[in-house]
């Protein structure tokens, strides 16, 4: 008589073991808290399974009602975990996984398996391709932004001493605690030895450059989509967190020029210069590539994501400039971008039954607004309150564009299972 309860107790225990596990790896692989919460309540009803559950920055609660002995006599979850980054390539085959599991071609059991079959350590090769991204993405960046040759060549150098700073930070917690503070004082101070001894920089376009990758712009642009979802514990947690990360950013920097105060160093300051259309769009090909790779895309996605980041700016342009959307209380250009590549993820995702995500990450990236962040309190820091407020306000439409247009996007075309 006890025998079909035993057997749908452990097909319980083993469908709520791979949910807990899918939601892990959702967090772990960077996904927001609406649609973390949106996807995997999705798959638990499809299982069969009754799940509430809580997300934010630094963990999950997940609550499993048992089907035989009742609501109050279930499984409940207390995950911690550290807060995610974006990896495509294991967020896109985690949901190939679940479409396994869900379509019956995998026992719960066995996608929980090739779930955590998943956890791969990064090889040598990787961690050196990581780190030789950073620096073409702060060469790419300082070209975009009129750096000059000079600029755009010491931004690479930094950017790539930076990375080879984060691949170490992986395995030291503690370098890891303060890596964003002592890479902006690493950049300031390289930047300012050069445009003192050698040539002339743009010198806080070098900087901003070589910092790009640590700015938290998408983590900003998350906390304020979380924020608009009415998930405010997670919004919050996360706004908190981005804004930790640019106060060490300014510190950083900050305590750097006082060195150099202190060194008598006086940086020669080089005019910014337009890029010709060839070399932008020879800047934006590496970018992209390099968003790429530290996006952590699989090989074969790379050509996706690559014109996933060209779109992103191509709307940006097409609506701040064609179409003059932009105006200087509204921008226009960041809200056409977000909204177009939302309903372009969104139908990507339904046509190719995988993550929209694959588009719509890579696609708003050199629209997030983490440099305009670690400006303004630059500009508090020098007690230049003023600018730094008027920059903070700016900082605020520019989310405040790019989130409604995603939220519009969403709207135009509904995503798929929320990822």
């Amino acid at each position: 008589m006890n025998a079909p309860v035993l057997t749908s107790q452990a097909t319980y225990e083993a469908q709520a073991n791979f949910v807990a596990e899918l939601a892990t790896r959702l967090h772990v692989y960077g996904t927001t808290a609406q649609r973390l919460e949106a996807a995997v309540e999705a798959v638990a009803h499809r299982l069969g399974l009754d799940c509430e559950i809580f997300s934010n920055p630094t963990g999950m609660i997940l609550s499993f009602a048992d089907p035989v002995r009742g609501q109050h006599n279930g499984i409940t979850r207390v995950i911690r975990l550290d807060p995610g980054e974006q990896n495509l390539a294991r967020l896109a085959a985690t949901d190939a996984i679940a479409e396994d599991v869900l379509a019956g071609r995998l026992a719960p059991a066995d996608g929980l398996a090739a779930l955590k079959a998943l956890d791969r350590p990064g090889t040598r090769r990787m961690q050196a391709l990581a780190a030789f991204s950073f620096g073409l993405s702060a060469a790419a960046v300082a070209a975009l932004l009129g750096a000059g040759l000079a600029g755009v060549v010491t931004s690479g150098v930094i950017g790539l001493v930076i990375g080879v700073m984060a691949v170490l930070a992986g395995g030291r917690p503690r370098l890891g605690e303060a890596l964003e503070a002592i890479a902006a004082m690493v950049a300031t101070l390289l930047a300012a030895a050069v445009a003192t001894f050698i040539e002339p920089l743009s010198f806080k376009t070098v900087i901003v450059a070589s910092l790009i990758v640590l700015m938290p712009g998408l983590m900003l642009t998350n906390a304020v989509s979380e924020l608009s979802a009415q998930h405010l514990v997670s919004g919050t947690a996360r706004f908190a967190g981005a804004l930790m990360i640019l106060m060490k950013l300014t510190f950083g920097t900050v305590a750097a020029m006082q060195v150099v105060r202190l060194l008598g160093w006086v940086p020669q300051e080089a005019a910014a210069q337009p890029l010709p259309v060839v070399a932008e769009l020879a800047a934006l090909g590496v970018a992209a590539f390099a968003f790429a790779v530290l996006f952590q895309a699989s090989r074969r996605d790379y050509p996706l994501v690559m014109g996933s980041v060209l779109l992103g700016y191509a709307l940006t342009r097409l609506g701040g400039e064609v179409l003059g959307l932009a105006s200087e209380n509204f921008a226009g250009g960041a809200f056409f971008a977000g909204m177009g590549v939302a309903a372009l993820s969104n139908v990507y995702g339904r046509w190719r039954n995988r993550p929209g995500a694959l588009v719509r990450v890579p696609g708003i990236i050199l629209l997030v607004p983490g440099s305009v962040g670690f400006r303004s309190l630059n500009f508090v820091m020098e007690r230049d309150v003023i600018l730094g407020l008027d920059t903070a306000f700016a900082l605020l439409s520019a989310l405040i564009a790019l989130v409604a247009g995603l939220l519009f996007g969403n709207l135009l075309v509904p995503s798929r299972r929320n990822i």
